[in-house]
């Protein structure tokens, strides 16, 4: 999942202490409620410690069960290969929930879909905007996930619902 829209850093603050904006609070609500009725509730939450994700964080708990959560600077300025080894490294044989940046998050979710609903790849390959969020299925144990061996079930953003 993409942080949920954040406002643009006042003077004197950094890009890293960015918080949501309304409209950026009330996707992340929504988001959460959506993940909730859809069964799509992490075993683990992997989140960015920046202040925008963080938020969005409370936005979907708010809605939903988050499950166990660890906070990494590194999901702030990781490539999508960094986010696959977190995934591998902290992922157990649940589901996992990463809430990050693009174009990080965008990167790690196409290079991890080999295949997926044709509806949910159409979507997906027109942009990853703020709290989108994609669905990626993997036949085995996070650990073992690589590019191209994931299929995406669902793409989601809160303009789509």
């Amino acid at each position: 999942m993409r942080h949920a829209k954040a406002g643009w850093a006042l003077p004197g603050v950094r890009d890293f202490d960015r918080p949501l904006d309304a409209a950026g609070m009330a996707d992340a609500e929504l988001m959460g409620e959506v993940m909730r009725v859809r069964n799509y509730v992490p075993d683990i939450t992997l989140c960015s410690n920046a202040m925008r994700a963080r938020q969005t964080l409370e936005g979907l708990a708010g809605q939903t069960d988050t499950g166990r959560v660890l906070f990494f600077d590194t999901l702030y300025s990781e490539d999508a290969a960094g986010y696959l080894t977190l995934i591998r490294d902290n992922g157990g044989p649940g589901s996992l929930l990463v809430i990050g940046h693009n174009p990080m998050t965008e990167d790690l979710a196409m290079a991890v879909s080999g295949d997926g609903e044709e509806a949910a790849r159409g979507m997906m390959n027109h942009g990853f905007p703020t709290s989108g969020l994609a669905v990626v299925r993997f036949a085995g144990a996070l650990a073992s996930a690589a590019q191209g061996n994931g299929y995406l079930e669902a793409f989601l953003t809160p303009a789509d619902l």
